[in-house]
Formats: structure tokens, C-alpha cells, sequence
């Protein structure tokens, strides 16, 4: 499993509209193929802030399958503009520690 993660810094006075918007998105997201589940969770030291998790089968199936569909043009067009800087996503896969 791989763990998608992105520090999401949303134009303040926005969150409304961008917790609406992700509402509608998140139905796109979870459409696709190896799409395991995703939390959004809102930072309570800067309330503009979101970190958003979303957990993949395969590293695969978020680069090429999701980012490379014509659902992620829509998932662009509903989150993109709220974004202030644009985030860095990141991708983790478990340790296996004794």
C-alpha cells in the first residue's frame, strides 16, 4: 500500500467553499482504480491548513491512473484554484520493523 500525503494551504476566507468542493471531488477520487480510503483532517494551529491522506494500492494507480484520467481533470478544476502555494505531494510505503 502506498500513503499519498499533501499539506493543502488553502486562500484564507476559502475553506468553506473548499470543504464543499472537496465534498463533491471526493466522490471522484474514490471512483478509481486502487483507491483504499482517504482522510482530510484541518490543522487547529492554522485553520487555513488541511492535510489530506489518501491510501493507494499501488504508486501506479495515483501517478499514471488517477493523474493521467479524465477524472483528474475534474478533480483540477473543483480544488486547484483554492490552493496558495500549489502543495507537494508525497508518496510513503509502510516499514517493517521488528
Amino acid at each position: 500500500m502506498i500513503l499519498e500525503s499533501a499539506v493543502l494551504d488553502v486562500k484564507p476566507g476559502q475553506e468553506a467553499d473548499f470543504e464543499a468542493a472537496f465534498g463533491e471531488a471526493k466522490a471522484i477520487i474514490a471512483s478509481m482504480k486502487g483507491f483504499n480510503g482517504l482522510e482530510l483532517q484541518r490543522c487547529v494551529e492554522n485553520r487555513s491548513r488541511y492535510l489530506l491522506l489518501v491510501r493507494w494500492a499501488t504508486l501506479e494507480d495515483h501517478t499514471v491512473g488517477f493523474r493521467g484520467s479524465p477524472e483528474y481533470l475534474r478533480w483540477k478544476a473543483l480544488l486547484h484554484h483554492f490552493y496558495d502555494p500549489f502543495p507537494t505531494v508525497e508518496h510513503y510505503e509502510g516499514v517493517h520493523v521488528a
